[in-house]
Formats: C-alpha cells, structure tokens, sequence
C-alpha cells in the first residue's frame, strides 16, 4: 500500500518547504542535464543549451501554470492570489509543452538552428522529468484514479477525496502508472536518439504521440480531472490533437528523408 507521509518535507526559518518543489526542481535538473548531454554528444554544442535553459524553464514554470489555473478556473477566479501558489503543486505538462514549443520557436529563429533538432533534444530529457516529476503528486495525494483495492493501492486521506468518493479509502495510484510509463517512453527515445539524430523531428513525433496515449489513458483512471469539454477531459483532447500533430510531423519528415 502507498501512502503520502504528507506535503510539507521540512521547515527553513519557519516557512514549510514542500515536497512537491523538490522533486520538481530535481527533475528540471535532471531533464537538462539530458538535454545538454544529448546536444553536446550528437551536433557538439553545450553552450546554446547552457544559454536557453533557464529562460526554457521559466517560460516552461509560467505556461505550466497558466494552463493549470485556466481549465481549473472556477477556484482560481474567487482566489486569484492563489495563482502564484506553486509550492503546493499546480503545473500542467500541456501548458508546460505549449509554452516550451513557442520559447524554442523564437530560439530557434535567434540562433539559426533547426527547431526540430532543439525539441527532439529537449522532449527525450523533459519526459524523464516528467516521470520524476509525477512523485510530486503522491506527496500532495493527488493526481489518483478510480477507487481499487489492489496490492499497490494508494492511501487518500479524507481531506483530499472527492465527495462522492469520501466513504473510499484506497485508490488508483495514477501517478505511478504514467511515471513508469513517462520512463518507458524515455528509455525508448534516448534508445533512438543515436539513429535519428540527423533526421529532426522524428523524436518529437515519437514523443507526441507516445506521451499523449499515455496520458489519454491516465486520464481515464484519474478522478481530478479538469475543465470537460461535451464530457471529454481537456487532457484527453490535447492529447488527441498532439497524436495528429505527432503523425504530421512523422510522415513529413518522412518523405523529407526519403526525397
């Protein structure tokens, strides 16, 4: 059985420093050094990801948030102070992707280099960090799924059930089925990276279309979902529209390969 030991790791000069900020500044981390491993490896440049990534990261951190607070709305219109929140969780992977996709847009147009070559790299190391990042919601008993009773069963304290489930004690560990999932995907694009490293954009598609099955099928489980559109998640429809763009990009790259 899992079970959150709580949100608050310790206390510095008596303000509470949360588990959730931890793990997400270790898996930014740990995200660039990939990317910057990657970069240096294959096109022999580590200054133009020591030079971008910490303007990657906040524009990454503000899309993220952003994206949380406007399909989550209905709370953050009565508390709009609360927008600036983030120690306690609130990120989205969406808004963080969006977000990321324009900063390295206008990169790549500053640094005439292939935006293509930037997101391959920066997608292999963002979706180990996604895989890292998700513990941040066992910490904040968040991000679970349908109730269960299985050998791996999450722990919800009452506080944190939606009403309906208040009676449920154990449930669906969502955020550990897409963290093994985020490193599944991650060992299969690093795995790639070598062959399609002069070929740009075939590990973004991959990764469109990998992490977005993955999160269409999270979000079946998950009972936190936000913002439904005609009672489909607006994850799952995201989602569906990175599977297109995924396969666009995969078959124009093709025949761009094979011209």
């Amino acid at each position: 059985m899992l079970n959150s030991p709580g949100d608050i790791a310790f206390t510095l000069f008596g303000i509470p420093v949360y588990y959730y900020g931890i793990i997400i500044a270790f898996a930014v981390f740990v995200g660039f050094f990939i990317s910057y491993y990657l970069y240096k490896k294959y096109y022999n440049n580590r200054n133009l990801i020591l030079d971008i990534s910490p303007w990657l990261i906040i524009f990454g951190i503000i899309g993220a948030r952003l994206y949380y607070c406007v399909i989550n709305y209905s709370y953050y219109i009565n508390k709009p102070l609360e927008v600036f929140f983030i120690r306690q969780g609130g990120l989205s992977v969406h808004g963080m992707i969006i977000a990321g996709a324009l900063a390295l847009f206008c990169f790549s147009k500053k640094y005439k280099v292939s935006f293509f070559r930037l997101t391959d790299v920066f997608l292999c190391g963002t979706v180990l960090a996604q895989s890292i990042g998700r513990w941040g919601n066992f910490f904040n008993s968040e991000a679970f799924g349908l109730p269960c009773n299985l050998p791996w069963k999450l722990y919800i304290p009452i506080s944190h059930r939606p009403s309906e489930y208040i009676n449920y004690e154990y449930f669906h560990p969502a955020f550990l089925y897409e963290s093994i999932l985020d490193l599944v995907i991650f060992i299969i694009l690093f795995s790639l990276f070598k062959k399609f490293s002069q070929k740009s954009g075939i590990i973004t598609s991959l990764y469109l279309i990998l992490y977005a099955i993955v999160r269409i099928f999270i979000e079946q489980l998950r009972l936190d979902s936000a913002l439904n559109i005609f009672g489909i998640p607006i994850a799952q429809i995201v989602s569906a529209v990175m599977i297109v763009l995924g396969i666009f990009i995969l078959v124009k790259n093709y025949k761009i390969c094979n011209e």
